[in-house]
């Protein structure tokens, strides 16, 4: 790895720390010439194809999922980290089930049950945009279904 101080070639790692959840690896550097540290974070690179309604075939990008939900995100509380970390684990998720092409609606779903859990108002924004809400009552029974799933979840004991 370069330094990204004085661009030597020679770096060493001090310390290195896995994410399970997100699938990344976090690394302090230390450069061997100047003696700065700096951090990395290494990821798996995901090699998927995304096959659109249409039928055509795309690249898997990180990007649009990324700023998806972070549209449905805005202004919800929800940190640049703990989006960041959303998208890793869709990503990791998307990854560990071993397809090389996926569908994108499979991918949409993916998005949809984890914002659903992270943030009923994302998963809102989200949904109408990704579900194509033509009317009101198309959004009052997603929000009825949302309601129904807070009810029926147990209540935490002290």
């Amino acid at each position: 790895m370069r330094c990204i101080f004085c661009m030597a070639d020679d770096t060493s790692v001090v310390d290195s720390r896995s994410n399970d959840e997100t699938s990344y690896v976090r690394r302090r550097r230390e450069c061997s010439s100047c003696k700065k540290r700096f951090t990395t974070y290494e990821r798996p690179e995901v090699k998927i194809t995304v096959v659109k309604k249409d039928g055509r075939k795309e690249d898997f990008r990180r990007e649009k999922i990324a700023d998806g939900v972070k549209k449905a995100c805005e202004k919800r509380g929800i940190s640049p980290e703990d989006v960041e970390n959303f998208v890793l684990k869709i990503e990791g998720e998307l990854a560990g089930n071993g397809e090389r092409e996926i569908e994108a609606h499979k991918v949409g779903e993916q998005i949809m049950k984890n914002l659903r859990n992270l943030d009923k108002v994302a998963y809102l924004r989200f949904a109408s945009v990704y579900k194509s809400f033509n009317d009101v009552s198309q959004f009052l029974d997603e929000v009825k279904d949302l309601a129904l799933d807070e009810k029926n979840v147990p209540e935490k004991e002290d």
